[in-house]
């Protein structure tokens, strides 16, 4: 008999607060900001035993190196990092990766780059029997009305992550319901889960996708609600696919290997949602999250099934392994019955936005040109980049079908991304400001701060562009 998964807490997370704190002149080593253009002048200005300590470690100020600088007394070592001009969310990693354990202070002020010496400290290691302990590294900041916001930032990173990297044997549709419960009890939220019968009669895609897992992992449609009614609504979807093996299309052994991942829309909708939560934005927040399994079984859909949505649509089955886009439709469609002001998916849609953008720019559809640029200039802002791709009516065509009103994959391949948004498209209702992220979720290869595994990509953006559109009342 195979062993149940070790229990964890799925939101246990790192005490970030306690790793940036307000500067009061108490004892702390001192990073030092070196721009590249700027060594020479730099290196004019230290003691000699600094600049002999550099020129040994070979440092040329190049973004992310990194020296120890010896000081008066053994103790009051210093250490210099190279950095751009301007420094970004990332640029404080390094040193915040190979730091030794105590408290330090920049040579500058540097605020963006607290996320990233946050995050470089988050480790994903519950699942190991003896994790290494982790080094605490503070860092001090002149700023301390920005510690909450950054380290709540770097919270709602730290979920996607650990969401998406927790296995589909601890992280089923079951699982994933009790981490959106845990989080709107803490902000006293309300939620409904739709299951069973309700669920086939009320979300029939949703229901149609999750049917062949077992029992213990059946499809449901989670919401969470939140805010004063009389503020703007706003509803957030997530794709939260736990696993996805391609049902009867089944995936080959490759293609399977990563699909934990395949909930990584509804961890960026979730951790989104706690942000909004968290920092009390004027809105009515709707978050929408359909949980299934895509599974192999007797009773699994079928390539050439025909199925009836939510909306009244009906949908041909051309692919069982595009069955993203068929769950996030019965949500959409729900959302859009309660007349948001704004609308935004995320799902780990297509690999076509990969095979475009590769893995780190999430491919970014709205029907709202300004929508679109506020997103666009929310994301360079906080160094979350997007890329715009056309919803471009002349693909509709391939959604045909001979016998439905809608086909789920359109053969050939060409566009896959955007007749994938395209079809999410017949199920907004016309006049809802709409984007939706194709978002990789993962990390093929490890960077600063960013360690290979589960990624947020996007979700800083939106936050971005969110806390601009709604900014707190005083």
């Amino acid at each position: 008999m195979t062993p149940p998964p070790p229990r964890v807490n799925t939101l246990a997370m790192t005490d970030f607060t306690a790793l940036l704190q307000p500067d009061r002149g108490q004892p702390a080593h001192v990073v030092q900001l070196v721009h590249a253009g700027g060594l020479d002048e730099w290196l004019a200005a230290q003691p000699e035993r600094v600049r002999a300590a550099a020129h040994a470690a070979s440092f040329k100020a190049k973004p992310g190196e990194f020296a120890l600088l010896p000081g008066n007394k053994p103790e009051e070592w210093s250490a210099a990092l190279g950095v751009p001009e301007t420094v970004g969310p990332w640029d404080l990693a390094p040193a915040a990766e190979k730091l030794p354990e105590g408290s330090y202070r920049l040579s500058e002020p540097a605020p963006a780059g607290a996320l990233g010496w946050l995050l470089a400290q988050h480790r994903f290691d519950r699942f190991r029997r003896d994790p290494d302990p982790a080094p605490q590294r503070v860092l001090l900041t002149a700023d301390p009305a920005r510690i909450e916001e950054t380290a709540a930032l770097a919270r709602a990173v730290a979920l996607v992550r650990d969401l998406v990297d927790t296995p589909a044997n601890a992280m089923g549709p079951a699982e994933l319901q009790a981490a959106i419960e845990e989080i709107a009890n803490r902000h006293g939220a309300s939620t409904r889960v739709t299951r069973g019968d309700a669920l086939d009669e009320g979300f029939p895609m949703v229901a149609a996708v999750g049917r062949a897992a077992a029992p213990a992992r059946g499809p449901r449609l989670i919401e969470l609600e939140w805010g004063d009614a009389a503020h703007p609504r706003l509803a957030l979807v997530g794709k939260g696919v736990c696993f996805d093996s391609g049902g009867l299309d089944i995936k080959p052994a490759a293609g399977m290997r990563l699909m934990k991942k395949d909930m990584g829309g509804a961890a960026h909708a979730l951790a989104l949602a706690d942000l909004i939560m968290a920092n009390h934005l004027p809105v009515r927040l709707h978050l929408l999250i359909p949980a299934v399994e895509n599974a192999v079984a007797g009773d699994a859909m079928r390539p050439g099934d025909i199925l009836r949505s939510r909306k009244g649509l009906s949908v041909e089955v051309a692919n069982t392994d595009a069955e993203g886009r068929l769950i996030l439709s019965d949500a959409l469609a729900r959302a859009c019955e309660e007349s948001p002001a704004l609308l935004i998916d995320f799902a780990t849609l297509t690999g076509a936005a990969r095979i475009a953008l590769g893995p780190d720019l999430p491919a970014l559809f709205a029907n709202d040109d300004a929508l679109a640029a506020d997103l666009l200039a929310a994301g360079e802002a906080a160094g979350d980049p997007l890329w715009r791709m056309p919803l471009w009516g002349g693909y509709k065509e391939m959604l045909k079908s001979d016998v439905a009103d809608l086909n789920n994959a359109p053969e050939g391949g060409m566009a896959g991304s955007v007749t994938a948004a395209l079809f999410l498209q017949h199920f907004v209702e016309e006049g809802v400001p709409w984007a939706h992220f194709d978002t990789f979720a993962w990390r093929p290869t490890a960077r600063p701060g960013r360690p290979k595994g589960g990624e947020a990509l996007g979700l800083v953006a939106a936050w971005e562009m969110l806390r601009r559109r709604f900014p707190r009342m005083a």
